[in-house]
């Protein structure tokens, strides 16, 4: 019996991106930021005390070769977090797609780098041309739009919350990833309205190789705040090839999406979906432990690491999420059955103590956990087994357990 397990921690990189002087938060490149090293050294100097207290502690990531993918990454060693356990596999992968969001990274670790340059609306104010502005107004039924910016997602339903309402005009806003975000209240304007906008815009942002139409449904009113429902959907660019996912279906396996994947893959690929919070994902992952068929693969995102604290420059809730999903996770690596590979890693970094509100340009780490595992051989062999690698190897990693080919 084989089956794999694919979990992507959103946003947990590891630093020591090479290319990551290309990339920038605001006017700052990204070289330096280092999501999970800064936030230990952030929880270790008594930084990070709102909800948790003391050094960063993840002894089930730590055992499996969390600290030291770290170091083999960036050269800094995490304060607080012991290295790895006699045996443990791990490495760092690097990403050659020429972007720092979400497709990009999973695209690459499902075995299919980006062959393109993606579209990003680089003006911070105005962002958006004209027949774009006009298409969303007609498909909304409205005269115009409001935001045409760069903006966090928080921030601008705060802002704009109370005119949306009031006007009917969608929130239309953008960051330094190639997105083109819809938000609306869930009453006022109606999810499946919101829902249908955002469908209906895609085709053509996606013509100019935005990578996702994301609606941002939410709820509240002005005199008592507004907050963002989990009814998030991402409608994103049809993969240009096949990946992991397909190679599982040719050989005749299952493939389970666990998150936002089915969103991320445009369902190419995918035979079963779970979606809710990150605490509902887990117990949809240890689920699949249970009961996945022989040959298939589970694909997971646990996105809150991102979207709750990453975006927000939140490093007690970063801090909190990952102590959470190392006690989670630990009990889901228990659960695992002879035969079974559970691989960890994220899709780019998120450092919650960088300038700006979006995503760092960091190495990525690549863990492995479950029974007798075999060596592997992959990567550089400079550190765990593994060393450096590829993004793309991380496929290679989950076809080699299976026994199956890469194919188109």
């Amino acid at each position: 019996m084989a089956r794999a397990f694919l979990v992507v921690m959103d946003s947990v990189g590891i630093g020591g991106a090479p290319d990551a002087a290309a990339y920038f938060n605001a006017d700052r490149p990204d070289t330096g930021a280092n999501t999970l090293g800064h936030i230990a050294e952030a929880c270790a100097e008594g930084r990070a005390e709102e909800g948790r207290t003391g050094p960063l502690s993840l002894p089930t990531l730590a055992r499996l070769g969390l600290a030291d993918a770290v170091t083999l990454a960036s050269g800094m060693v995490p304060p607080g977090l012991p290295t790895a356990a006699a045996g443990a596999q791990w490495g760092a992968a690097t990403e050659v797609s020429r972007g720092k969001d979400t497709p990009s990274g999973h695209w690459e670790l499902a075995g299919l780098p980006v062959p393109w340059a993606w579209h990003h609306f680089k003006n911070k104010e105005e962002s958006f041309p004209k027949d774009v502005i006009a298409r969303v107004s007609a498909l909304a039924g409205t005269d115009g739009i409001l935001g045409n910016c760069h903006a966090s997602g928080t921030e601008i339903i705060a802002r704009l919350g109370a005119a949306h309402i009031k006007t009917g005009q969608p929130i239309c806003y953008t960051s330094a990833d190639s997105v083109f975000q819809i938000a609306a209240h869930e009453e006022a304007f109606g999810l499946t309205r919101l829902l249908d906008l955002c469908e209906g815009i895609a085709p053509m942002l996606h013509a100019m190789k935005v990578g996702r139409v994301i609606a941002r449904p939410f709820t509240g009113s002005a005199a008592a705040g507004f907050t963002r429902t989990k009814n998030r959907r991402d409608y994103a660019i049809t993969p240009p090839g096949r990946t992991v996912s397909d190679w599982v279906q040719a050989a005749g396996g299952h493939v389970y999406a666990i998150g936002k994947i089915g969103d991320i893959f445009s369902m190419q690929g995918i035979d079963e979906v779970a979606t809710g919070t990150d605490a509902e994902l887990m117990q949809h992952l240890a689920a699949r432990v249970t009961d996945a068929q022989d040959g298939s693969l589970t694909f997971a995102n646990f996105v809150e690491f991102d979207s709750l604290y990453g975006h927000r420059r939140d490093v007690s809730g970063y801090a909190r999420a990952l102590e959470w999903f190392d006690t989670e996770i630990g009990a889901v690596i228990a659960a695992l059955q002879p035969g079974d590979l559970l691989v960890l890693t994220a899709d780019h970094g998120n450092d919650p103590t960088w300038t700006g509100t979006d995503h760092t340009r960091e190495r990525v780490p690549v863990l492995l956990a479950g029974h007798a595992l075999p060596a592997f051989g992959m990567g550089d062999g400079t550190g765990g087994a593994l060393g450096h690698m590829g993004f793309s190897d991380v496929a290679l990693l989950v076809a080699r357990h299976l026994g199956i080919q890469p194919t188109g």
